[in-house]
């Protein structure tokens, strides 16, 4: 058994939940170091948005304003358009200087340089100029930031894109620069996703009639998907996950409200509740589903044991031989393994535990 010591990997304080993470923080010494560094990154920006959009129920409550058949109270209504309005104005009014980084990458041919990035713009939603990654090389400051963000993969920086690969000789000097996912703007604007999903609930709560709950849902769900769609391609605020714009905002909730409607006709109006079951287990315990599953800490600490090297873990092992080979497609191999280990099994074993009375929560 082979394993690093935590100096073997200087990324170790940089090692993420996503899945384009350091491939040499896989694996690395201090296993249970890096599970609560990753741990404590599912979880903050989660509770951050919970605590503001709870903070505005209970201006709610304490005010004794009643909910209308809307779902919102306007108190929460104000606060909505409050955060969009701040992160609107930061994002396209503040003015992003020319900056410099240090690449800490060792796998870098420019491992040490300083490189320069020039921008000197104002409202620019791209990787290196954006407002949102200069507030927090400011705050945070740019030694904390993530070393290994997903626009490494941008058809500028590599020929393999969307994949990650070796940068073009020409790329541009961004392509090796830091950036945070979970960056202070961009958790403050996620708060709305979470205030929509309050709305959500509030018309489960307020409405009893199965036609009126739906009307509601289908209509903001529409509405906020062909809204998020129009900002996108006509190029005013595109679809960006790192940013969390707008318009992401608007995709995403309205999808999920679509989805959610769907599922609410064919379970509660339909009464299909035993084939979707397993949906409703993984509900059950949904933050142990999230954190063990979709943010990948059960197989990180799976990945920390390996032999003879990085990629000889049981997790590439079985992904490798069960599923790529299998199907000589390396895509249809990794889905069908999503699709199995992170998604079947998870809501197999949330079963067992729902029948044993066992769930987790905060």
């Amino acid at each position: 058994m082979v394993r690093h010591s935590p100096e073997d990997c200087p990324c170790i304080l940089g090692c993420r939940s996503h899945r384009d993470r350091d491939e040499r923080c896989e694996g690395s010494g201090s296993v249970k170091f890096r599970l609560l560094l990753n741990f404590q990154d599912v979880l903050v920006p989660v509770v951050y948005m919970h605590i503001q959009t709870f903070l505005c129920h209970l201006n709610c409550e304490a005010l004794q304003i009643s909910h209308t058949n809307c779902g919102l109270c306007v108190s929460t209504r104000i606060v909505a358009c409050c955060i969009l309005l701040i992160y609107l104005s930061l994002v396209y009014g503040i003015y992003v200087p020319d900056w410099e980084f240090r690449v800490r990458n060792v796998d870098s041919l420019n491992y040490g340089k300083v490189l320069t990035v020039t921008c000197g713009t104002r409202g620019n939603l791209s990787p290196p100029c954006n407002a949102v990654g200069y507030i927090d090389r400011k705050v945070l400051g740019i030694n904390h930031l993530y070393q290994k963000p997903a626009w490494r993969r941008h058809r500028d920086c590599t020929d393999d894109s969307p994949y990650e690969g070796p940068f073009k000789r020409d790329a541009p000097a961004w392509c090796a620069s830091p950036f945070e996912p979970e960056g202070l703007l961009s958790s403050f604007s996620a708060v709305l996703s979470t205030i929509i999903g309050v709305h959500y609930g509030h018309v489960l709560v307020h409405m009893k009639s199965h036609m009126d709950r739906l009307k509601q849902w289908v209509t903001m769900g529409v509405a906020l998907l062909l809204l998020g769609i129009i900002l996108h391609f006509s190029h005013a605020i595109p679809l960006n996950k790192q940013l969390y714009t707008l318009s992401y905002i608007c995709v995403t909730a309205g999808a999920a409200g679509i989805v959610f409607s769907m599922l609410y006709f064919l379970v509660d109006v339909v009464s299909l509740r035993y084939v979707f079951e397993p949906l409703r287990w993984v509900g059950m315990n949904a933050m142990l589903v999230y954190v063990m599953a979709a943010a990948g800490i059960f197989e990180g600490f799976l990945n920390g044991w390996y032999y003879d090297g990085p990629k000889n873990t049981l997790v590439y092992w079985v992904r490798k031989h069960v599923f790529v080979r299998v199907w000589h497609s390396e895509r249809v191999g990794i889905l069908l393994y999503v699709l199995v280990a992170q998604i079947l099994l998870w809501a197999l074993l949330a079963g067992l535990l729902h029948r044993a009375g066992v769930y987790w929560k905060l």
